[in-house]
């Protein structure tokens, strides 16, 4: 695992490090296209990382199909991992989700949806903000 120890980089570190999407949503707090993300519909077993800094964030165990367009998952692997802010941008009252070590924006967190979860949250996670490290067989 990944020690999580907070990442710190310049913004022209950043620039170098990610594409051009990925530093929009990442560094900018964007969004990538509903339903375009290689892991919307993955079932792929394993451990989703931060695509800015590697930190292990959640497990295939806690995704599940919201119908969203975007990954969902029910919990985070630790509450430590992210961190949870109050967004009132676009006219919406949302909480994002940053990672907890280099700050990036991941999505947001809803909660009472209705979905059948342990937590009944639905943490609505870009895609091109993870990297899949699939589990060995």
């Amino acid at each position: 695992m990944t020690e999580q120890t907070p990442t710190t980089r310049s913004e022209a570190e950043w620039r170098a490090r990610l594409t051009p999407t990925e530093y929009r949503v990442l560094r900018e707090s964007g969004t990538e296209p509903a339903f375009s993300g290689p892991y919307t519909d993955t079932k792929t077993e394993g451990v989703y990382r931060c695509r800015g800094c590697d930190v292990e964030l959640f497990r295939s165990s806690a995704k599940f199909d919201s119908h969203c367009g975007w990954p969902s998952f029910f919990t985070p692997l630790a509450d430590d991992r992210v961190k949870l802010l109050p967004d009132n941008s676009h006219g919406m009252n949302r909480v994002e989700v940053r990672c907890a070590s280099c700050d990036s924006h991941l999505g947001h967190v809803f909660t009472g949806e209705g979905y059948d979860t342990p937590t009944d949250q639905r943490f609505c996670i870009n895609s091109v903000c993870l990297t899949l490290e699939p589990a060995r067989p």
